[in-house]
């Protein structure tokens, strides 16, 4: 039944490696259910109720994605988009909790409306196969950069912006030894690879930490006192219902929160699904994405129960690179990732304790290496394409921005063409994404 529904012999793929690859992907993406509480309760949220709402909202979206889409591919609140949420909407504009998630709430409705109305897929059609590829290679390195940042080996320097930080150090120790145990495993054809490496290195750090070696270090895992724990905060359930007096109250503050909210949620979670469904083997000739449009909606809808619950926007998440390199390739995988997010309810500190970013530090990595094939299909003879592929790439490393390095990507394309006299092959969904992009870069959100 399961292989009929999924198609998993077709995909190439059967029920041990969709498991192993759901498992992976949901413990490269676990540090969202830390992450996000610490975010939003800096804007007056209860933490308690944020780690509630982060995995139930996850949770769901997973399954809508597993069920209707049958992409491999997970979702929770993204990083990036809580920082807007929390720094920008409620501190710097001066909004409670309630008027954000009423924003979210409101953006992720128009956001589901340009879905299913085809705009999302026309706009993704009408980018240029070679920026494709850059993209998704330059979401690898991104990834690559996310892994090594997390665990201390790449740090900040008021001299050089960034530098390597002491290999000495428990976290970065650990996750170097990872990234050698996955790689050796990898090399070795292993299978499971990525999710073996997790797991050894999990019990790695958890020796160190008895012996002393790193102990009190949050970074490092340690088993926790309590493993399972039953107390849900449900206060932020329906909050944004009473957000919606101020946020219609300033129109002007109201058009200014919903661009910046759909604009980045569009080209993030664009960028992302376009290079993982690249990766699984979803694109056709043309360098479309076979299927995408139900991914986009799964991605909108997860995004309104998200509101819902009470956190910030719901979007795929590109750690989700780790399961696909794992062998993940159908819906089975999200519905995995899914119902972990909901049993993590129950046993968030086991989970929280022991895959911290040492640990998943190499399944990023890895995944960061395998997603960089994708440079061998760029027209590198081409001046125009390599100068955009490479801006996306650095600036998407650089700015720490997915959708900014988008941006700097089509900017540089289209300059390049009018230089080389090939404007006129540009068809309008190009142009106007260009000057969206320059009022981006410009201008800011």
């Amino acid at each position: 039944m399961l292989d009929n529904f999924f198609k998993l012999s077709e995909n190439g793929t059967d029920f041990k490696t969709e498991i192993a690859a759901g498992i992976t992907t949901f413990l490269a993406m676990a540090y969202i259910l830390g992450v996000n509480p610490v975010v939003l309760s800096d804007g007056g949220m209860p933490a308690t109720g944020v780690f509630f709402a982060t995995a139930v909202a996850s949770g769901v979206a997973c399954l809508i994605m597993g069920l209707v889409a049958k992409y491999p591919i997970g979702l929770a609140p993204g990083m990036g988009l809580n920082a807007l949420f929390t720094y920008t909407i409620i501190l710097s504009m001066g909004n409670t909790w309630e008027t954000a998630l009423a924003a979210v709430f409101l953006s992720s409705i128009i956001f589901f409306i340009i879905t299913i109305s085809g705009l999302r897929e026309a706009i993704l059609n009408a980018i240029p196969l070679d920026l494709k590829y850059g993209i998704g290679a330059a979401i690898g390195f991104f990834l690559a950069f996310l892994g090594l940042k997390g665990p201390g080996i790449i740090v900040s320097d008021p001299s050089t912006i960034v530098s390597m930080g002491s290999l000495m150090t428990p976290p970065a120790l650990l996750a170097l030894i990872g990234i050698i145990i996955t790689l050796v495993l990898y090399v070795r054809k292993i299978p499971a690879a990525v999710f073996l490496g997790l797991i050894v290195t999990a019990i790695i750090g958890v020796i160190f930490t008895a012996l002393g070696f790193g102990a009190g270090d949050i970074l490092m895992p340690a088993f926790p006192k309590h493993i399972v724990s039953a107390n849900f905060d449900v206060s932020l359930f329906c909050g944004f219902i009473k957000g919606f007096g101020q946020l219609f109250s300033n129109i002007p503050n109201l058009i200014m929160i919903l661009f910046s909210l759909i604009f980045v949620t569009f080209f993030d979670t664009t960028g992302t699904l376009m290079s993982l469904g690249k990766q699984c083997g979803f694109m056709d000739d043309k360098g479309q994405a076979v299927g995408i449009e139900k991914a986009f909606l799964a991605d909108a809808i997860g995004g309104i129960v998200g509101a819902v619950v009470g956190t910030s926007t719901v979007t795929a998440f590109v750690e989700s690179a780790a399961g696909i390199g794992n062998g993940g390739r159908t819906g089975l995988t999200a519905i995995v990732i899914g119902l972990l997010f909901l049993i993590s309810i129950f046993f968030a500190p086991l989970i929280l304790g022991l895959f911290t970013s040492p640990v998943t530090c190499a399944a990023l990595v890895i995944v960061g290496i395998l997603m960089i094939e994708q440079l061998k299909d760029v027209q590198w003879t081409s001046l125009t394409v390599a100068a955009s592929v490479f801006m996306t790439i650095i600036m998407m490393i650089l700015t720490y921005s997915i959708s900014l390095g988008i941006a700097w990507g089509f900017v540089i394309y289209a300059v390049t063409n009018i230089a080389s006299g090939n404007a006129k092959d540009l068809g309008w969904g190009i142009w106007s994404m260009v000057i969206v992009f320059i009022i981006y870069l410009f201008f800011g959100l």
